[in-house]
């Protein structure tokens, strides 16, 4: 840099000779620019490398942490890995424990759900149940229930010409249905029931209930609704129950349970009625085997079971066909001066007018003073 300085003034000072005197100011003028010119890129020099000096500090300075393992002894470096192990160790171990506590969570969860859905299943099946058997327990405890051995008793002494012991001077009827469920006849009579308020003992057979799921639902319609239900057989099958026009008490029995049975299959094993129905009655094969009626009650009633008969009736079974108008007349007829009356009506497949005639006759006999219940 001095050689461009000296250079720079002895062409400087040549020029000054050569040029006139009138230029010297001028030439000093330029002169004092070209040093003032000189001076500034010696000073940019230095500044520049004074700036690049600075710069190559910082880096230095700002440059990552570098071990440099051979400025570390053994020891140290091994202490220094030791660390590092430690240190993803730890992470790894937290990682483990939190995945294995995510993991417990989510199977109590789960846990905890199929118990509930468990549970839920358990309990709309108990509920189901429950509802039936609250039903009947209700009814049970109601003034409205009577208790069958009450009503055997009276019907077989009113029979014999003697008076009831029963008999106290209030005006009872007991509405009873036989031969069903059936798909059409008895919805429409659980219908007319339930618009009157009142209720019906229903003798079914056991071949009807196990005949469709459209019946047995019309079975557990009956009691959910606040009716009682009695046994009418299985088969109703007059040449298999009384052969030869005599009572079969082994094949009577069977078929009383195997109804039993399919009412416990659709109502529950704790379900059971005392109320059963010879088919054609009682008084009927008292008369034609009397010896085998007499065994027959005798088994019955070991088991707790009361056949119950009738002593009113619409008269829908026998003879011609009749409208609802001539059954409610029947009713009218035959229930007169009854202060007890059982009433014999059907609600097996043909028998639409019966359920027509229900709500005439309900109404006829709250007129005439009826209170009306069940039995069991």
């Amino acid at each position: 840099m001095s050689d461009d300085i000296n250079n720079s003034m002895n062409y400087i000072n040549e020029t000054s000779k050569i040029n006139t005197t009138n230029e010297t100011g001028e030439a000093d003028d330029t002169v004092r620019n070209s040093e003032n010119s000189e001076n500034s890129e010696i000073n940019d020099d230095s500044k520049t490398k004074e700036d690049n000096s600075e710069t190559n500090e910082i880096s230095e300075n700002i440059r990552p942490f570098e071990i440099d393992e051979d400025e570390i002894d053994e020891e140290d470096l091994k202490g220094i890995k030791r660390r590092k192990f430690a240190i993803l160790f730890t992470i790894m171990a937290i990682a483990i424990v939190i995945g294995s506590v995510i993991a417990v969570q989510k199977f109590i969860i789960n846990k905890q759900t199929a118990e509930t859905l468990n549970a839920n299943e358990i309990s709309d099946s108990k509920g189901s149940k429950n509802q039936i058997d609250n039903k009947a327990s209700n009814s049970e405890n109601s003034s409205e229930v009577e208790d069958v051995a009450f009503i055997e008793k009276y019907l077989n002494q009113q029979m014999k010409g003697q008076m009831p012991d029963g008999a106290d001077g209030k005006k009872v009827v007991y509405l009873t249905f036989d031969d069903g469920p059936s798909e059409t006849v008895t919805p429409q009579v659980l219908d007319a029931l339930k618009a009157e308020n009142v209720h019906a003992t229903f003798f079914l057979v056991g071949k009807a209930i196990d005949e469709s799921e459209v019946n047995k639902n019309i079975v557990k319609r009956e009691i959910t609704e606040g009716n009682a239900i009695g046994n009418h057989t299985y088969s109703h099958n007059y040449k298999y129950l009384y052969p030869n026009g005599k009572i079969n008490l082994e094949n009577c029995m069977s078929d009383f349970e195997k109804t039993n049975q399919s009412l416990k299959n659709i109502l529950g094993q704790d379900f059971s009625t005392r109320a059963v129905r010879f088919p054609g009655g009682q008084m009927t094969w008292d008369k034609k085997d009397p010896a085998g009626a007499n065994a027959m009650d005798e088994a019955l009633h070991e088991k707790d079971y009361h056949q119950i008969d009738w002593n009113s009736l619409s008269q829908d079974a026998e003879g011609a066909h009749k409208n609802a108008e001539q059954l409610k007349q029947e009713v009218i007829k035959t229930v007169s001066g009854r202060e007890k009356a059982i009433i014999l009506m059907h609600d097996t497949y043909g028998k639409e007018e019966t359920a027509k005639a229900l709500p005439e006759i309900i109404k006829y006999l709250k007129q005439q003073g009826y209170e009306f219940k069940i039995m069991k």
